[in-house]
């Protein structure tokens, strides 16, 4: 492998808002960072294709873990972005009535043992009661993913610290000693060149085995899904989020502050699955761009699955009024992966693991947004 050009203190692999934040807080404690992005944006895959919710810990009544993480950091993640955070507007959770996992017991006493306000309620204007088993006031935010992701490029792009790098590949990587050696090429010209970091982060989410896999590290056990996210909007819930619980159902919110609602269903939200390691979907063969060792944006792909975002209106319709009118205004699309273990109870834990010493490499594997300050816990300075 050539010279290295240029020497790091860390070399972070991913642009979504975990990599971002982990450039940002690295460089606070005056280590030296580049930031290295695949696309020609930062911020462009699962860091905007979301419901957009701020995890309290109500969406996980069968993962205690997740929800404590969620709430542990709330807090935090709602005093550092007040200016991207909507809350005001009233959040339901509704137990259905045939199939739910959870009932509404259950869910009060789940709650109850989190700290969570949750108040029972017997009608409202809007919902439909007879397909709910028992309808819940709560108390839960959302942010704006859009605004979040322009407010971290700006910051990017002001600290001295940190170099970035969009349209750059991973070529190969090796260590010496105490450093990584890590080639690179720009995809819009080709040229290469090579680097040297005391330590690297990859926080590439849906590509986490894939970069593990070049840094000859192990894979972390993950399954992926293609998803869709539905963008609607209603007169009558303009000021209203429901979420109905526990199992194959569907939730309704409002997107941030942009004035939308997103729509998402647990069972016509996901179209594909993929139980490899790596994000392997058949239409990577129609689209060949897009491998499963490098995923392209689904969202702006000619290959990606026809929206279903009729069967997600039917769903939700079972438990809004008939005067409830839903306008359908698009959808957007990525891969959102998660770990194996928690397909069970749905979990959704950040978990940092350290797949390498000497030199160090850790593995950021992202749960919740409001999770992004778990890597001040671990990473070595």
């Amino acid at each position: 492998m050539p010279k290295a050009e240029e020497t790091y203190d860390f070399a972070i692999i991913g642009g979504g808002l975990f990599g971002v934040y982990s450039a940002l807080y690295l460089a606070e404690q005056g280590c030296r960072v580049v930031l290295i992005e695949k696309e020609k944006q930062l911020m462009t895959k699962a860091s905007i294709v979301n419901q957009a919710r701020l995890h309290s810990g109500y969406h996980y009544p069968r993962s205690i873990a997740t929800a404590l993480m969620s709430d542990d950091n709330k807090a935090r993640f709602t005093h550092d972005h007040q200016a991207f955070i909507h809350s005001s507007f009233e959040k339901y959770y509704g137990i259905d009535r045939y199939s739910s996992f959870t009932d509404g017991a259950q869910f009060e006493r789940f709650c109850d043992f989190i700290g969570l306000s949750c108040k029972p309620i017997d009608q409202h204007p809007a919902i439909r009661m007879e397909r709910l088993e028992a309808l819940f006031l709560t108390e839960e935010y959302t942010f704006d993913p859009i605004l979040i992701a322009n407010y971290y490029r700006s910051r990017l792009g002001q600290n001295k610290f940190i170099t970035l790098l969009t349209q750059t590949q991973l070529v190969q990587a090796d260590s010496d000693s105490d450093r990584w050696i890590i080639q690179i090429r720009a995809r819009d010209s080709d040229a290469e060149k090579t680097i040297q970091a005391h330590q690297v982060i990859n926080a590439t989410y849906a590509n986490s085995n894939g970069v593990n896999r070049l840094f000859k590290l192990p894979d972390i056990p993950l399954m992926h899904e293609i998803s869709e996210m539905a963008f609607v909007s209603s007169p009558q819930l303009q000021h209203i989020g429901l979420t109905i619980m526990d199992g194959q159902f569907a939730s309704i919110m409002p997107y941030g502050l942009s004035g939308l609602l997103s729509l998402s269903s647990v069972a016509y939200t996901h179209h594909k699955v993929a139980h490899a390691p790596l994000p392997e979907f058949d239409c990577q063969n129609i689209n060949t761009a897009c491998q499963p060792n490098f995923p392209s944006i689904c969202n702006r792909c000619f290959a990606r699955p026809a929206s279903n975002y009729k069967k997600m209106e039917r769903q939700i319709e079972l438990y809004l009024k008939e005067e409830v009118q839903l306008f359908y205004i698009g959808s957007m699309f990525t891969i959102k992966s998660k770990l194996k273990a928690n397909h069970i109870d749905d979990g959704r834990p950040t978990e940092i693991a350290i797949l390498g010493e000497n030199p160090r490499f850790y593995c950021i594997f992202a749960g919740k947004i409001n999770s992004i300050y778990e890597i001040e816990k671990v990473v070595l300075l």
